[in-house]
């Protein structure tokens, strides 16, 4: 898929790929902490890019999985937007915008992380580079896809800060645009088996207005249209047919049926983790899968 940011703003991360999977101690800074790693993030990114130094530069003082970046309208990117476009002093120039926790510690909805997709070797901090200037946004945008991917290493103090600020044993800090990222989970999820599915993920994110089907027997039968995914929910008969087994063998091939429904499952957790949401339709023998799913 081409653009993944039909506006104008810039979408990155600085990706945290922990030591031995150890989680991060901390979830989310102060916001005082929150704008001291903002300043050395700006700065490591003008060094790379020095249009940067021309944009507000929006921190989210959090790490989330790359699943939650990842999403149909970019949505903790959308609320960072959100807060940079609430922020005072518009159109004063160029300003650095973090956002941590409360002076009570409380965390604010958008800096809140899905607890069920912790546990991963790779967080990321969301950032956002805005701003009105729409022929300077685009040479960052286009100089950042062509940066950060093979030289985007953050610098030492900047890896030690985030390192001590959330508690976390960092191997490698770097920033990706969140095309890299999503390239980089393309390959990820080739290497775990599950490079089928990966064009429903890029179809949702990238083009979700298009169509795309997941047909590639004997893998689960899959859809995806108007922002959910349709999956066709077979019982065994049904799997049988739709999969060209002999009706007289079918007994026999309960344990791969079973291993069938297994991997329906994780395709869903797939989905979910990425924002989908997932319909079961209900295929029984004589049944036609695809007109079922809305072919």
């Amino acid at each position: 898929m081409s653009n993944s940011n039909p506006d104008m703003n810039a979408l990155g991360v600085m990706a945290l790929e922990l030591a031995g999977g150890q989680q991060p101690g901390k979830a989310v800074l102060p916001s005082e902490q929150a704008g001291e790693l903002a300043a050395l993030v700006g700065r490591d990114l003008a060094k790379l890019v020095p249009q940067v130094s021309g944009l507000d530069l929006v921190l989210a003082g959090a790490h989330f999985d790359p699943a939650e970046v990842l999403r149909p309208g970019w949505p903790i990117h959308r609320r960072l937007e959100e807060l940079q476009m609430r922020a005072p002093g518009r159109n004063q120039g160029p300003r650095l915008l973090a956002f941590g926790s409360d002076a009570n510690g409380e965390v604010p909805l958008p800096l809140q992380a899905d607890p069920a997709l912790i546990g991963g070797g790779l967080r990321v901090v969301p950032f956002v580079l805005a701003g009105d200037d729409a022929v300077l946004l685009g040479e960052t945008r286009e100089a950042l896809e062509e940066v950060l991917l093979a030289n985007g290493m953050a610098q030492p103090d900047t890896a030690l800060l985030a390192q001590n600020a959330f508690a976390a044993q960092i191997e490698h800090a770097r920033y990706f645009t969140v095309n890299d990222l999503a390239a980089m989970m393309a390959m990820q999820y080739d290497n775990q088996g599950l490079a089928d599915l990966w064009p429903l993920l890029e179809t949702a994110m990238f083009a979700p207005g298009q169509e795309q089907w997941l047909e590639a027997p004997p893998e689960p039968l899959l859809r995806y249209v108007d922002g959910e995914v349709r999956m066709a929910l077979f019982d065994p008969a049904g799997w049988c047919a739709h999969y060209g087994h002999e009706r007289d063998g079918c007994d026999r091939l309960q344990r791969i049926y079973d291993q069938y429904l297994m991997r329906q499952r994780q395709m869903a957790a797939v989905l979910e983790a990425h924002g989908l949401d997932v319909l079961y339709v209900h295929v029984h023998a004589g049944q036609d899968a695809k007109v079922l799913l809305g072919h």
